[in-house]
């Protein structure tokens, strides 16, 4: 079904202006509105995919309601002088963009809307009206038309209607003509509210039926108003009702999406408004996303079975070509998977696979593994780019005794440096660029069986594609970067990223030991402790009950012990974990219940886990998964088990850590930048008093407690530390009391000293957020880039992303020196065959394990290598602990 989308300009225009901060370019020109619309137009293609775009705009005259009516807004207030100065520019965009724009004298806007909601309707096109106007209620019918709030984010349909309004779309005409509205001067009656027009409405339908029975209506108050208000009743519906007859006849073939990037034919003035970030980010995800589509993706399936064949292909590759590659597995698990059949594409036309180990009854023919191993070898020495090579490169590696290679490059790398925050499997980015729906791995493996079993003429489909479009994304990658602005991130890429994977893979394969008798132990005394809380919580509650269920517990807190409700959700009481903490003085079960919850989550998310991973392994060591494109900072995230979050506050979450040992004979090194973020925000800010304090080696803490409390310095150090880390990281007053359980007013009395004392680094923080708003995005050390949508930021999700901003610039660039430490030390490892293993990297730290005799010496040299790895304006210093176990590591 074709869809219409149909834009209540004006409408749109004030709500973006007043969604937005006040943004200037640099002559002073207001461009909030205008940074709002070409947001809007930029997110077109991800919120409205739609055959036909048309804005509706209200004529220059009064409307033919005035004539109806004088007093029709006649008290609207004034608009304020910066919208008035931006509303002509944007006007003046839709027609220069390539959109059609529709207005008609003596009509506003809502007319026009409803005239062509009724011709849509009449073609079979479904209409989705952007607005939030309650005036355009009327028109929605489900499935033909729904309304679209453009700062929510959310279509308005027959249910949201009768949810907010108690009653059906059709009477909403009805509705307004007995409530009225005091935004556009329509009296309504006199006395009657929402909820009674609602109930008449609901018992009587039209208005009409509603004075057709006035004899019925009860109560007398409510008749004897309706008898008094009838004339305006009956003068208000004629006002809200639309006119949806203006067009005898339309066209919506002229409303067609232009055929050309919108944006671009209006860069000089966005240029001349500063607004050129948006250009910078046209690449970053498709503007209208219909017409950045390249043709559509159609490729050969070429099955190499034979070695001739497979070799003369292999031959045919020239030296410098892009190769893109790909495995297929009869796992996930490269420890233990055994490859099936690989795949590659060097024109993006034809997609070859090799099937090496399908096992099933009637199997054709496949090459030998040897034959197979060669021919990938050959692959490798060419410019070799995969999706998701860690898994290929661990998998050959590992399980096939391959040499080290540093991929030319790798998609979703370039995919999440384009975009960090958005989906980088390469289903989801062939659907983005190129609208190409890939071959599911679901609709291809029986469930129960692996590749292997798969017909080798379907898994020659599947990988083929893969291979392909690995190709043909490498190079849409590479242009959004180069029209992103961001060309720099293809070196970022070479220089860091593509040699991380091997890192990567060097860590994970090291793995690290655990203390089965350890954990044993430690998961029975936990067990016990369960069994205790258990029996205390039911003595508390006087029954026996699931205290995992959220319903039984709430039963029990709030209707049997008769604790105040604190919140309800859809299927009733909340029992979270702030609910519970809002309750601790309340009753002495509820600190029973947090104890046991904390036990239960660590029991059940850790500690069995944990001992199932090690189990399985005969050295009892656990394998964690590193992901490189896991958060939008730039962090490493683990999976299969997360080794990361372990949590450290409570007792038994720092002895899970003391589970984990070095082997007989070795130590556990544990180096740990020292107060990166903070020798960041001297290094960013260049504060003078920060900086000197670096440089001379001076407890940071304390100086700055020096300089906010004097005298009382000593005593308040933990307090400066609270308010050094926490007001990177955008913590205000509010939360500052909270950590440091004063009031909110001396809260802010100490945010204000300390920017009192350090300025510079109150300008740093402040242009962080300048430059995000500006730019609609922030940069690492690296020029690494994270994007936010301002543009249809609720004030909340403002806020928000104006914390995760500088979260950004400070974690982000932590991010970045710390994997070009790790570059540095396991390139070290391997060339100077050094007995030393890299295990895990916990955000800031990095675990190693060496010989006793060595471990020293070793992590010395290590340390030097991370404190040396960047030259900022202050000195990078390390921690440095040597440990049998991990929870020794400070």
């Amino acid at each position: 079904m074709k869809s219409l989308t149909i834009i209540d300009t004006f409408g749109f225009f004030f709500r973006s202006y007043y969604a937005l901060p006040p943004l200037k370019s640099k002559k002073g020109f207001p461009t909030g509105l205008l940074t709002g619309f070409i947001n809007f137009i930029f997110n077109l293609a991800k919120e409205h995919e739609t055959d036909y775009l048309l804005f509706a705009l209200d004529s220059e005259g009064p409307s033919f309601r005035q004539k109806i009516d004088p007093n029709y807004k006649a008290q609207r207030p004034d608009v304020p002088e910066e919208l008035l100065k931006q509303l002509p520019v944007a006007i003046s965009w839709i027609p220069k963009m390539g959109f059609k724009e529709l207005s008609l004298e003596n009509y506003e806007a809502d007319d026009i809307i409803a005239s062509m909601v009724r011709c849509a309707k009449e073609k079979g096109v479904k209409v989705r009206i952007v607005s939030h106007d309650k005036d355009l209620y009327q028109l929605i019918d489900d499935e033909k038309v729904v309304l679209y709030d453009p700062i929510k984010k959310e279509e308005i349909d027959e249910e949201k209607c009768r949810l907010k309004y108690g009653i059906e779309p059709k009477y909403f005409i009805d509705y307004q003509a007995l409530v009225g509205d005091s935004v556009d001067n329509i009296p309504g009656v006199r006395g009657v509210g929402a909820k009674t027009a609602a109930k008449l409405i609901n018992e009587f339908g039209h208005l009409e039926d509603i004075y057709k029975n006035i004899e019925k209506v009860k109560p007398e108050r409510v008749k004897k108003l309706l008898i008094e208000g009838k004339e305006n009743a009956f003068l208000s519906k004629k006002l809200v009702t639309l006119k949806d007859d203006l067009f005898k006849e339309c066209n919506l073939e002229e409303f067609k999406l232009p055929s050309v990037n919108p944006i671009v034919k209006i860069a000089d003035e966005l240029i001349d408004y500063d607004m050129t970030s948006i250009l910078s980010r046209i690449k970053a995800a498709p503007v209208i996303e219909k017409l950045e589509k390249e043709d559509e993706v159609k490729f050969e399936t070429v099955i190499l079975d034979s070695s001739e064949e497979l070799k003369k292909t292999i031959d045919s590759i020239k030296d410098d070509a892009i190769v893109a590659f790909d495995t297929e597995t009869d796992s996930l698990d490269t420890k233990s998977a055994k490859m099936v059949g690989f795949s590659f594409s060097f024109d993006g036309k034809k997609g070859y696979y090799v099937p090496v180990n399908h096992n099933y009854l009637g199997v054709s023919k496949q090459i030998p593994l040897e034959e197979a191993l060669d021919a990938i070898k050959k692959i490798l020495e060419k410019r070799v780019v995969g999706h998701n090579l860690k898994f290929d490169f661990s998998l050959l590696y590992r399980g096939y005794g391959f040499e080290e290679k540093v991929p030319y490059a790798d998609t979703m790398i370039l995919a999440w440096l384009v975009n960090p925050e958005a989906s980088v499997g390469l289903d989801s980015l062939a659907k983005r660029y190129f609208d190409h729906l890939m071959i599911a791995f679901k609709d291809t493996v029986k469930k129960g069986e692996n590749f292997s079993s798969v017909d080798i003429r379907e898994a020659a489909k599947y990988a083929a594609e893969d291979a392909v479009l690995t190709y043909k994304l490498y190079f849409k990658l590479l242009e959004e970067l180069k029209n992103q602005g961001a060309e720099h991130l293809i070196d970022e890429a070479k220089d860091v990223e593509y040699p991380f994977i091997n890192t990567l893979v060097f860590m994970e394969s090291a793995g690290i030991k655990l203390d089965i008798d350890f954990f044993e132990k430690l998961l029975k005394k936990t067990e016990r402790k369960l069994e205790y809380l258990t029996e205390e919580i039911y003595s508390y509650a006087g029954e026996v009950f699931n205290i995992n269920s959220t319903k039984q517990l709430g039963r029990i807190l709030f209707e049997k012990l008769g604790l105040p409700t604190v919140k309800k959700t859809k299927t009733g009481y909340s029992t979270n974990e702030s609910v519970l903490n809002e309750l601790r003085a309340k009753h002495p079960v509820i600190e029973k219940l947090l104890e046991y919850r904390e036990l239960f989550k660590l029991k059940s998310t850790y500690l069995e886990p944990l001992l199932k991973y090690a189990k399985k392994d005969k050295k009892h060591r656990i394998y964690t998964s590193f992901l490189q494109t896991g958060t939008a900072t730039g962090r490493l995230s683990s999976k299969n088990p997360n080794l990361q979050n372990i949590p450290v506050k409570t007792e038994v979450g720092r002895e899970i850590r003391d589970g984990f040992v070095a082997e007989e004979g070795n130590l556990l090194i544990g180096i740990d930048y020292s107060q990166i973020e903070l020798r960041l925000l001297a290094h960013f800010s260049q504060d003078e008093s920060l900086c000197r304090a670096f440089e001379e080696d001076k407890d940071i803490h304390l100086e700055t407690a020096i300089k906010l409390f004097g005298e009382e310095a000593k005593e308040k150090r933990n307090i400066a530390k609270s308010i050094n880390f926490g007001l990177i990281y955008g913590m205000g007053s509010r939360k500052l009391a909270q950590t440091l359980g004063i009031g909110t007013k001396e809260a802010k009395e100490i945010i204000e000293s300390y920017f009192a004392s350090f300025p510079t680094v109150k300008s740093f923080l402040n242009s962080i957020e300048m430059y995000a708003k500006t730019h609609g995005y922030v940069e690492t050390l690296l020029g690494r880039r994270r994007y936010f949508d301002f543009a249809h930021a609720t004030p909340m999700q403002m806020a928000a992303y104006l914390r995760e901003a500088t979260n950004t610039v400070f974690q982000g660039s932590a991010a970045d020196l710390i994997k070009m430490s790790m570059n540095k030390i396991k390139k070290e490892i391997l060339s100077e065959k050094l007995d030393a293993k890299m295990l895990l990297q916990i955000h800031d730290e990095l675990i190693f394990e060496a010989k006793e005799s060595e471990a020293k010496e070793l992590a010395e040299r290590f340390a030097v290598i991370m404190e040396n790895i960047y030259k900022l304006n202050v000195p990078l210093r390390c921690s440095v602990t040597l440990s049998k176990r991990w929870g020794s590591l400070k």
